[in-house]
């Protein structure tokens, strides 16, 4: 599924190679919204899902390059509360935060997912990657289990004005679908 891909790399670090790339990829398909379309041929996201992610495309494509990336540091860097390692969230920085991260870790070796040893593996552009390896339900119920961390961090986010928050709510719509299913 790489509309997930897609995700993970919009919340990722905007560097220049990624907004580099991310304007080629718009640009082939005229325009943001077809950009995204093309990516879930299955349909399994929203119009409105869409939409938002075509909206936060445009409006990284439109600003300034170090601008963009002081943005990404200020509110994901200098803000706890806005922090994309999900465990974060649970743990702060308590020493049970260790075996979930070796956990999480082991599951994604269960995959044949390998990462590398410097990347923690609750970084949540890196939880997207693997799910979008993944088969929808599969993906759903994986991002179920951080269901709640992703409510409250897009309620910070949208609480700071953060362009990011509406990713972070598509990904807990996501989440949110298997809690229903499995209700």
């Amino acid at each position: 599924m790489l509309i997930f891909k897609l995700l993970a790399e919009l919340l990722d670090y905007p560097g220049e190679a990624l907004v580099s790339d991310l304007r080629e990829f718009v640009k082939s398909h005229g325009g943001s919204a077809p950009a995204v379309a093309a990516l879930d041929p299955q349909r399994v996201f929203a119009a409105t899902e869409h939409a938002a992610i075509a909206h936060f495309v445009d409006w990284m494509l439109g600003e300034d390059q170090t601008e963009l990336e002081a943005n990404y540091v200020k509110t994901f860097d200098m803000v706890p509360e806005h922090s994309l390692h999900l465990t974060h969230h649970l743990f702060g920085d308590d020493k049970n935060r260790g075996p979930a991260l070796i956990d999480l870790s082991e599951f994604y070796k269960s995959y044949g997912l390998q990462h590398e040893e410097r990347e923690i593996p609750d970084f949540l552009p890196m939880m997207l990657e693997f799910v979008s390896q993944l088969d929808v339900e599969e993906a759903r119920v994986f991002l179920a289990d951080a269901a709640r961390i992703f409510q409250v961090l897009a309620s910070n986010l949208e609480s700071a004005d953060s362009p990011y928050a509406a990713l972070v709510r598509i990904i807990e719509n996501h989440a949110s679908l298997a809690r229903l299913a499995t209700a």
